[in-house]
């Protein structure tokens, strides 16, 4: 079982910047995938974006060349570096960690880009 805390959300001003960490429980494995993903009210949970363990990412179209996704395996925690930050980015943040067909998901992380 793996147990996932998210921190680092937040309420920030449009153009500025947060960072959203995402500890787990235990030591990451080499073959986990990790994520992030958000939703706003009243919309499904979509994708921002995705690392694997050979460092490779994916993004949102809507959150490129904006985010980036990062893990620290010494620290079992994987981050999300949010730039340029626009109303639309408002969401509620989970982080997950996919191992062996299994998902494991964080409580979430409500940010907020309001002025």
């Amino acid at each position: 079982q793996v147990q996932l805390v998210e921190s680092g959300g937040g309420l920030v001003q449009p153009g500025g910047s947060l960072r959203l960490a995402c500890a787990a429980s235990g030591r990451f494995f080499s073959i986990d995938t990790l994520g992030w993903f958000r939703q706003a009210p009243g919309k499904q949970r979509e994708l921002v974006a995705t690392i694997i363990r050979d460092g490779t990412t994916n993004y949102a179209d809507s959150v490129k060349g904006r985010f980036t996704i990062s893990r620290d395996n010494a620290k079992n925690t994987m981050y999300l570096q949010m730039n340029s930050l626009k109303p639309e980015d408002t969401a509620v943040y989970y982080c997950k960690l996919q191992r062996f067909s299994r998902d494991y998901w964080g409580q979430g992380t409500q940010v907020t880009v309001s002025s």
